[in-house]
C-alpha cells in the first residue's frame, strides 16, 4: 500500500464499519460525497482484497485497432514495394492494398503508425521554403507543358566503367525518360530521344550547364540543345545560377534514381546499364503512384487528361544551323552589382531591380533581348545573335 489515496480509501471504509457518519467521514478526510459512497459501492460489491486500488481505465475493447495479420500485411506491402525499387509510403501501401485485399483498410494515420513502430519510415529532406520574392514561374496545367532535364554524374560501375546520367520528366504527368551517356557530348540527341518517348514540351528547363547553353566564349552562338528546341518550337529555358531546386521535378526524380535504381541494381557494363535503365523507366511510368496525381500512375495520368502528344521527326538531327526565330528564356536573380548575367554576357538593369527575378526572354526572329519582372516588360536591349 503505496498511495496515500489507497490509506484514506481503506480508512473511510473502516471508520464506517464502526457506524460514523459518512458526512463526518469524507469531510474530515477532505473528499466529498461522491467520492465516499463510490468507494464503498465497491467494498461492498468486489469484495476483494485489493478494493480500495484504481482500475486501469483503458477500454476493454479497441475497435479502431487493427490485427497482427493487418499489421503485418501493411509491413510484407512496404517491404515488396521497396524491393521492387517503387514508392513505398503509408500512400502508397495503401493503394496496392486497396487493389489487391477485399477487406476494410486501416486509416492512412493508422498505416503510418504501424510504419513508425516497425521503423519502416524513410526521412525526407525539407522542402525549399520561398522567401517572399516573386519568381517568373512557368504555366504547367497539361502534360508537356513544361519538362526537366538535368545529369547525374559522373557515375560508376564496377571495372570501372564511368557514366553520365540524363534524366528529364514531365512536371505534370511526371512521365520520366532516362538514358545513361559515357560522356556529355551531343546532348541534344539523347533530348531528342527522349522526346520520342514523352513527346515535344511548350518549355524544356535546363541549368545553366555547357552541355545545355552552349559555349562562353560566344554566349549569343546558341548551342545545340538550344537550336534543338527553337527547330521544334520548343522554348528552352536556363533556371537561374546556383540554385536547383528551380528544377525540383527532376532533382527530386534524379535522388530516387540513386536510391531506388543505382545503388540497389548490380550492374557491371555499360550494355547492361542501358537495358536496366529502360526496364526502370518503363516501371516508373506505369506502375510508380504519386500523391501529387491522387494515386495515379504517369502513364495514367496521361492517358486521362486526354492530352494528344506531338512527337519528333523519325530521323535523328545531325547538327542544327544558325536559328532564325523562336524564343528561349533565361530566369535570374538580380543583385546589388545590378547586372543581368546572359551566359557570361553582364547587361545592366535599373536600381528598382535590385534583388528581384527576372526573365530576360531571346528574341532570335527580333534579334532582341526583352526583360520582365512578373509579367511587365522592364526593359529591352538590341541583341544581334552570331
Amino acid at each position: 500500500m503505496n498511495s496515500k489515496l489507497e490509506k484514506d480509501r481503506i480508512l473511510a471504509i473502516a471508520r464506517y464499519l464502526q457506524n460514523e457518519d459518512p458526512k463526518a467521514i469524507y469531510n474530515s478526510l477532505g473528499y466529498g460525497k461522491w467520492w465516499f459512497f463510490k468507494w464503498l459501492k465497491r467494498y461492498n460489491t468486489d469484495n476483494k482484497d485489493d478494493w480500495f486500488k484504481d482500475i486501469s481505465r483503458q477500454p476493454k475493447t479497441s475497435p479502431l485497432k487493427i490485427s497482427n495479420e493487418m499489421e503485418q500485411t501493411i509491413c510484407n506491402k512496404r517491404i515488396e514495394l521497396d524491393g521492387n525499387d517503387m514508392f513505398c509510403g503509408a500512400q502508397s501501401i495503401l493503394w496496392e492494398l486497396e487493389d489487391k485485399v477485399n477487406i476494410p483498410l486501416p486509416s492512412l494515420s493508422t498505416v503510418k503508425r504501424v510504419l513508425r513502430k516497425h521503423n519502416l519510415i524513410e526521412e525526407h529532406n525539407k522542402e525549399y521554403v520561398s522567401k517572399g520574392r516573386i519568381y517568373p514561374k512557368l504555366p504547367a496545367v497539361y502534360p508537356n507543358d513544361v519538362q526537366q532535364f538535368d545529369f547525374v554524374g559522373p557515375c560508376f560501375l564496377k571495372g570501372p566503367v564511368r557514366f553520365y546520367n540524363l534524366n528529364g520528366i514531365d512536371v505534370v504527368s511526371r512521365r520520366c525518360a532516362i538514358k545513361p551517356l559515357v560522356s556529355r557530348g551531343n546532348v541534344f540527341l539523347t533530348i531528342w530521344e527522349s522526346w520520342q518517348r514523352l513527346g515535344i514540351p511548350k518549355f524544356a528547363q535546363f541549368d545553366n550547364g555547357l552541355e545545355f547553353r552552349g559555349s562562353n566564349q560566344y554566349p549569343r552562338g546558341t548551342g545545340q540543345v538550344i537550336r534543338l528546341c527553337l527547330s521544334y518550337g520548343v522554348e528552352a529555358v536556363f533556371i537561374p545560377y546556383n540554385e536547383p531546386w528551380r528544377n525540383s521535378y527532376v532533382e527530386k526524380f534524379n535522388d530516387s534514381w540513386r536510391k531506388k535504381f543505382f545503388s540497389r541494381k548490380n550492374m557491371n557494363s555499360f550494355e547492361e546499364l542501358s537495358k536496366e535503365s529502360f526496364k526502370f523507366e518503363s516501371r516508373h511510368n506505369d506502375f510508380w503512384r504519386y500523391s501529387g496525381l491522387k494515386g495515379k500512375t504517369p502513364s495514367y495520368n496521361l492517358k486521362c487528361s486526354g492530352r494528344e502528344l506531338r512527337f519528333p521527326y523519325d530521323s535523328p538531327p545531325v547538327k542544327f544551323g544558325p536559328p532564325e526565330s523562336g524564343k528561349y528564356h533565361l530566369m535570374r536573380f538580380i543583385r546589388g552589382d545590378l547586372k543581368l548575367n546572359v551566359f557570361g554576357e553582364k547587361f545592366s538593369v535599373p536600381e528598382e531591380l535590385k534583388y528581384e527575378y527576372l526573365k530576360a526572354t531571346v528574341d532570335v526572329g527580333k534579334q532582341k533581348l526583352n526583360v520582365y519582372r512578373d509579367k511587365e516588360k522592364v526593359v529591352e536591349y538590341d541583341y544581334k545573335m552570331r
